[in-house]
């Protein structure tokens, strides 16, 4: 299986998952998956209708949010994923092409609902230097308490 980084005891982050590793997530005790590969980003990619086919397979929920580079902050990126963290059931297993993504996505969608040092000592805990997220972070908290400026 993937290398899986659990930010939370209720959400960890994976690269690309192969369709053994769905089999793996669940006997893990993973109860949804939620997919942040923009289907066709490389070749040969599995498409997110195939995973959410083999996800259902293993009793999984599946959900896919897709992230590149000119969106991964945007309103409609980030409010899914705050949105889907919501409403599905945990843990819950995210996966892009190394996880990096997953996780920024997890944060900007986190400092919605926590306190940025929160996220960020979260963040700092794991393998990916994130330090450099902190003014979108706080754009994010400004965002959901209305209190954001142009």
């Amino acid at each position: 299986m993937q290398t899986v980084t659990h930010l939370t005891p209720d959400f960890a982050v994976a690269g690309e998952l192969s369709d053994a590793d769905f089999e793996e997530a669940a006997a893990s005790g993973f109860k949804a998956i939620i997919n942040n590969r923009p289907d066709g980003e490389a070749p040969g990619q599995p498409t997110a209708a195939s995973q959410k086919a083999i996800a259902e397979k293993h009793g999984l929920q599946y959900v896919h949010i897709p992230v590149n580079q000119a969106n991964i902050f945007s309103d409609s990126v980030v409010g899914a994923m705050a949105d889907t963290l919501a409403k599905l059931d945990g843990p819950i297993l995210a996966h892009c092409k190394s996880g990096m993504r997953s996780a920024i996505v997890w944060a900007a969608a986190s400092a919605r609902t926590r306190p940025v040092a929160e996220v960020e000592k979260i963040l700092s805990q794991g393998p990916f230097d994130l330090s450099f997220l902190h003014d979108e972070l706080e754009q994010q908290a400004a965002h959901a308490a209305g209190t954001e400026t142009a």
